[in-house]
């Protein structure tokens, strides 16, 4: 018995089934004592290992996201700021933006919310088994930028656009000039059907740069802005 369940235990430990490993002594001894069939005890063994996974799955890609901080939308004092649509948020938090191919412009002055709301969509995306990145608008021309002039531009773009939500906070925080908005547009473009973004801005469209690059409304996308920000 010891040698076959040894065996059990590094067969196990090759098909990387971490979770059933760690819990299934205890998990067959409380199997026995419920008296449970072969496929209801295999069945309880499988739900755990997934969830394990699906747990793990939600770190990495949490982690990958490189989100500011962990708060969720639980977390959001809507009462701080009664002006915000709360039913709003809530379909927002249905992802079906995502589905859609739509983005999302959240408006408003400093204070009120915007990046918290932002990271509660990114942190709902995640959870749902949905690839999130977060970036501020400088930190993200800079970094494009840079790559453009290192003949790096193409790869850096994938950063960008490979996950199905991209975040970027504090649009018009800086005004950007020709170039950085030039490569700003392409990365919009470049985005166009492939994935949804989620912009934070304390100024209007008109303000967020001096440049003369194409607004939002025009560059193919369908934005949707939540006015109740504003």
């Amino acid at each position: 018995m010891n040698i076959a369940y040894e065996s059990l235990i590094s067969n196990l430990e090759k098909l990387e089934l971490n979770r059933i490993k760690e819990i299934l002594s205890s998990i067959s001894e409380d199997a026995s004592k419920k008296d449970l069939s072969y496929s209801e005890f295999l069945a309880l063994l499988v739900d755990e290992e997934i969830s394990a996974r699906k747990e793990r799955s939600i770190v990495v890609r949490t982690k990958f996201a490189g989100l500011p901080y962990v708060k969720t939308i639980e977390d959001f004092d809507f009462s701080f700021q009664p002006s915000i649509d709360k039913k709003r948020i809530k379909e927002l938090l249905t992802l079906r933006f995502i589905a859609n191919g739509e983005n999302i412009v959240l408006l408003g002055p400093p204070g009120v919310g915007k990046t918290h709301l932002a990271v509660s969509l990114g942190l709902k995306a995640i959870t749902a088994g949905q690839r999130v990145y977060f970036t501020t608008a400088t930190a993200m021309i800079a970094s494009l930028l840079k790559s453009y002039q290192e003949n790096r531009f193409e790869h850096r773009l994938k950063q960008y656009t490979i996950p199905a939500v991209l975040i970027i906070d504090e649009v018009g925080y800086l005004p950007l000039d020709r170039s950085g908005a030039n490569l700003f547009f392409q990365l919009i473009s470049k985005r166009y059907e492939r994935g949804s973004i989620i912009l934070t801005s304390n100024k209007s469209y008109a303000e967020w740069g001096e440049a003369e690059a194409p607004k939002p409304e025009t560059s193919g996308h369908h934005m949707r802005t939540c006015p109740n920000l504003i």
